[in-house]
């Protein structure tokens, strides 16, 4: 894997979670935008293990993200008091930070993040694919 790979991941993994999030709540922090990019930098180098089945991915992704989430909300929530995030009020919560709700919600959020990461990762094996075929002419 070439360096510039997972930093290209975690340009993507940080634009698009905070375009999730957007439009999910209508607003987001620039430390969610940090954490998306980490994630999917992370989910990108699980990726490359090409014989991870779609499930094994998604329930891998989901317990890396939970995993990622707590020492994130413990920073930005309770040591910071930026209040990004409580999920205080939800069953089988953990100080807030993470919840069963949520890790179901990173499983499903890893079905689209492994085809973004195949996505990445063939352009990357391929660049020649991507230029048009001038040979023929």
């Amino acid at each position: 894997m070439k360096p510039h790979e997972p930093f290209f991941a975690f340009l993507m993994g940080f634009f698009l979670y905070a375009l999730v999030e957007i439009a999910g709540r209508g607003y987001t922090h620039w430390t969610m935008c940090l954490t998306g990019g980490l994630i999917l930098a992370l989910l990108y180098s699980l990726n490359r293990r090409r014989t991870l089945p779609l499930l094994k991915h998604c329930l891998s992704g989901a317990l890396l993200i939970t995993a990622v989430e707590l020492p994130v909300g413990i920073f930005d929530n309770l040591i910071m008091h930026w209040d990004v995030w409580d999920y205080s009020d939800l069953p089988f919560n953990f100080l807030g930070q993470i919840c069963l709700f949520f890790s179901l919600y990173w499983f499903i959020l890893c079905i689209p993040a492994y085809f973004i990461c195949s996505a990445i990762r063939r352009v990357f094996q391929n660049p020649s694919d991507l230029s048009p075929d001038t040979s023929s002419t």
